[in-house]
């Protein structure tokens, strides 16, 4: 609103230095033009104040169409090892869930985060877990209720365990 009293007094030129965004949808205009992992939480990022362990882990970026459930697969988790994962979604406003799948036949699937819906307010979702066999993690962000697309980010780093 701000900005449509102002632009009647501003040259194209100037305006052409604005970037303008919805509520909703300032994740997806900052991931244009900023890395997810150096776009700070409370604006649909994933960098946190307490990451000072070096460089931040890359992340990888994915689109949620409305109507649609995206289930991202980690694969090769060994026994021992300690997953950490950070997924964030622009204007959230739908469910997640997390879970362990072990590869040996006859295990259980192991439901680390319940589904629950997020709050399009929310921060994004930092988690980990220590897994006693091999097996994948499944992060699940089901956009089923809505129409419309939402832009995510999420990344991870596996610990392998120090016992042999």
């Amino acid at each position: 609103m701000l900005y449509s009293v102002f632009s009647p007094f501003l040259t194209q030129r100037t305006k052409s230095k604005f970037v303008i965004s919805k509520e909703g949808n300032v994740a997806e205009t900052l991931y244009k033009f900023i890395r997810p992992e150096d776009v700070p939480v409370q604006y649909g990022g994933l960098s946190r104040p307490s990451d000072l362990n070096g460089p931040p882990k890359p992340a990888s970026e994915f689109t949620v169409k409305g109507g649609e459930k995206v289930n991202i697969q980690i694969e090769g988790i060994e026994a021992g090892a300690t997953i950490t994962w950070d997924i964030g979604v622009g204007g959230w406003d739908l469910e997640y869930s997390a879970e362990f799948v072990p590869n040996a036949a006859g295990s259980y699937t192991i439901a680390v985060e319940k589904a629950r819906k997020i709050a399009p307010s929310e921060e994004a979702i930092r988690n980990s877990y220590t897994s006693r066999e091999a097996g994948k993690m499944v992060l699940s962000v089901d956009n089923t209720f809505s129409r419309k697309k939402k832009v995510a980010a999420y990344r991870y780093f596996v610990r392998k365990s120090a016992i042999a």
